[in-house]
């Protein structure tokens, strides 16, 4: 066996990742995919060796697929033309033989892909079970602005409880873009449609939804986060993509109605699934219903987590160390910074009452977050919280981040400066600096 390149890298990386494998275990998550990324067949494969990995992590997956290419195939080889009104297909009894055989082929095609167990390849071994039916109830869409729809419906209802029996029994569920009527009738349907409210019924955890173009800022840079609100506001301005629209619209459904998190991915980023589900940043656009990062005051649950971001600074010297027992006596003293459930930025204030100051304490930013002003966010929280408390001056010991301290408007002080009661656990060999500030 040969010896890792990077060992210490990968270690870092499995130990960022483990917070995901552990919170994702038993899960639900539905995957929503048109027929164009079925259509690439080797990305195709990739994709599918991925969602492998996640069921083997414990994750119940629902798959929902379209077949807009495939039927548009079909078509052609019979010499006959597509017709679209909204950006939904306008589906005649000709056209729906063709819907019937492009839902069939794909059924079969990706519960093959699915079964196959490659050498040498994340499919090695596997022994997933799919299992497909008739789990969507359809309407038609009917007329509208004067356009009959004919077979291309809507759904009406998801038998949630039998696709949560299949997920129960550890099988992967593939639910294809076909309704079906009390009457027999057959009815096309759009697969942002179908996985919208499969995800609502089972109040799924994550709704994934893979798009040619995700929203992007003023300077070209992916929008990694949405709330409700945001995505809303976004779908007023003209700067989207017709099938992206279709999916922030169906996203923005899915949160408003109990799913916990919807995440457009880019159909054509390789690896894009592992990289938006088990990466911090992710690389697509996640909708929430509320905001994912917020400041608030620590509570007891957080003292592993703040641990875990203030060893590093201690282990350097940076910060003054602090064992578990002493965290958790003072942890009310705390403020953070959260993103979706990970603490990324955290500070304690300690007041001398009778000297009517307080101490700025192991304020810390995890690594790849120290440019984004978490630490200034956190300074007028614990500024905010001083005031409420009648506080005049902060104070602050630092030996490595003498030029932050003075950008914020601290200035250099001696340890004269320092409450009597602070004065004798001052640290000569450490030589910390002491920085204040007024309020």
């Amino acid at each position: 066996m040969s010896a890792l390149p990077h060992p210490e890298a990968f270690v870092r990386w499995f130990r960022q990742v483990a917070p995901y494998v552990h919170a994702f275990g038993g899960r639900t998550f539905v995957i929503g995919f048109g027929g164009e990324l079925v259509a690439e067949r080797g990305r195709f494969v990739r994709f599918l060796h991925d969602l492998n990995l996640l069921a083997a992590l414990g994750i119940r997956l629902v798959l929902v697929h379209g077949a807009r290419p495939q039927i548009e195939a079909e078509l052609r080889a019979k010499r006959l033309r597509s017709r679209y009104a909204r950006g939904l297909r306008i589906t005649d009894a000709q056209s729906l033989v063709a819907v019937k055989h492009a839902a069939g082929f794909l059924r079969v095609e990706i519960e093959a892909l699915l079964s196959q167990g490659l050498p040498s390849s994340p499919m090695a071994g596997a022994q997933i079970r799919v299992a497909s039916g008739n789990y969507i109830a359809a309407k038609p869409i009917g007329v509208l602005d004067g356009v009959d729809f004919q077979f291309t419906g809507t759904v009406r209802k998801v038998d949630g409880v039998a696709i949560a029996r299949r997920l129960e029994a550890e099988e992967v569920v593939l639910v294809p873009h076909i309704g079906y009527s009390p009457t027999g009738e057959v009815f096309n349907l759009s697969w942002e449609d179908v996985a919208e409210n499969v995800a609502r019924v089972l109040k799924a955890d994550k709704l994934l939804l893979y798009v040619d173009q995700l929203p992007t800022g003023r300077r070209g840079q992916i929008v990694s986060e949405l709330t409700a609100r945001e995505a809303e506001a976004l779908l007023k301005k003209d700067e989207l993509t017709a099938p992206t629209k279709r999916a922030i619209e169906h996203a923005l459904r899915a949160v408003r109605a109990g799913v916990g998190r919807a995440h457009l991915v880019s159909r054509r980023a390789e690896g894009a699934t592992l990289l938006e589900l088990f990466t911090h940043s992710g690389v697509g656009t996640m909708i929430t219903a509320d905001p994912v990062e917020r400041l608030r005051p620590a509570k007891i649950d957080d003292v592993g987590g703040i641990l875990a971001l203030i060893e590093p600074l201690e282990a350097d010297g940076t910060l003054v160390k602090r064992n578990r027992e002493r965290l958790e006596q003072e942890i009310a003293n705390f403020e953070l910074i959260e993103h979706d459930g990970s603490i990324l930025a955290c500070a304690a204030l300690y007041p001398y009452a009778a000297d009517k100051s307080a101490e700025l304490a192991c304020l810390a930013v995890a690594p790849e977050y120290r440019d984004a002003g978490y630490g200034e966010r956190l300074l007028a929280a614990c500024e905010a919280r001083a005031k409420e408390m009648k506080i005049r001056r902060v104070f602050a010991l630092t030996t490595r981040a003498q030029h932050w301290f003075l950008a914020q408007g601290f200035k250099e002080a001696g340890v004269a400066v320092l409450p009597e009661e602070r004065k004798a656990l001052y640290n000569w060999k450490r030589g910390s600096k002491i920085f204040l500030k007024r309020l």
